[in-house]
């Protein structure tokens, strides 16, 4: 700060618009861009930022569709595209077929991006003639421990234009509700795998599983929400106001537990911790050391 008591604009953190700027410029001199996309507010900004910068003929969303994917978030997704002017292309990914994915380790999510960003490689961009890909990677994620999705994007060239430029989560979401994002403040929903402790087998019927249980509390009223899956055992994790309407009932607890066991669980558990994203892999990590 100044004699005159003004903040030096040299230390001045950029607004988010600011930033958001700066992943235009980013991307300014792609030809035709694949965004890998989910509908979630990452994706979902950077896919309104290139639509503004290059135009919707020079863009593609890119959708990946697997078990792991829940039908509501696939749905979901479509209408986040529609609704930004974007085309949108799913393509069919295979990772359960990975003997390294379906094992579960705390490196589960690189072999998932890794077939993403195969088959886009050799089944996508060719055909709709991309010059580069780019993923919703922020500046938030680069910090976690539990990101080894990153390095399947670093090995396959993908652009993260929000890390790059340095957006947090928190300046994702500005930008998003400045833009008009429709999932500007969506709450994070990974796939279903994460939901399996490492070193379970994850296969087609646990997802399943896991997506009846929780297709029925969204059912119920419940958005922020995750059903970790211990065998026969299943561990709701609900979001802080989720958390104190099921513990203020015992009615809104019993019908938690019953919607849950409806999807072929014998126990339920509400953890009285809450929601804790990356709790899977955060746990192994700690494990190991």
């Amino acid at each position: 700060m100044g004699e005159t008591g003004r903040v030096d604009n040299a230390s001045r953190r950029p607004e988010p618009l600011e930033l958001a700027a700066r992943v235009q410029e980013r991307i300014r001199d792609v030809a035709r861009l694949g965004v890998a996309f989910s509908g979630g507010a990452d994706s979902s900004v950077l896919l309104a930022l290139a639509l503004r910068e290059l135009g919707p003929d020079r863009v593609v969303a890119l959708l990946g569709v697997s078990p792991s994917l829940a039908a509501r978030e696939r749905k979901s997704a479509h209408e986040v595209a529609r609704a930004l002017g974007a085309r949108l292309v799913e393509i069919e990914t295979h990772e359960g077929d990975d003997a390294d994915y379906r094992r579960n380790g705390p490196d589960r999510c690189f072999f998932c991006k890794q077939e993403l960003f195969r088959r886009i490689d050799d089944e996508v961009a060719d055909r709709f003639g991309l010059t580069a890909i780019a993923y919703g990677e922020n500046a938030d994620d680069v910090l976690r421990p539990d990101r080894p999705g990153s390095e399947a994007a670093r090995r396959h060239a993908v652009l993260a234009p929000l890390a790059d430029a340095g957006l947090t989560k928190a300046d994702v979401r500005a930008v998003g509700r400045a833009l008009g994002v429709p999932s500007a403040d969506k709450p994070a929903a990974p796939c279903l795998a994460s939901r399996v402790p490492h070193l379970r087998e994850v296969t087609p019927e646990i997802l399943g599983q896991i997506e009846r249980a929780e297709d029925a509390l969204h059912d119920l009223g419940y958005a922020v929400l995750r059903v970790r899956h211990h065998g026969t055992l299943a561990r709701v994790e609900l979001g802080d106001e989720e958390l104190v309407r099921v513990t203020g009932s015992d009615d809104e607890r019993e019908a938690v537990v019953v919607a849950v066991r409806a999807a072929g669980f014998e126990e339920v558990e509400i953890d009285p911790r809450g929601l804790r994203s990356g709790a899977n892999t955060l746990a192994a990590l700690e494990g190991a050391r």
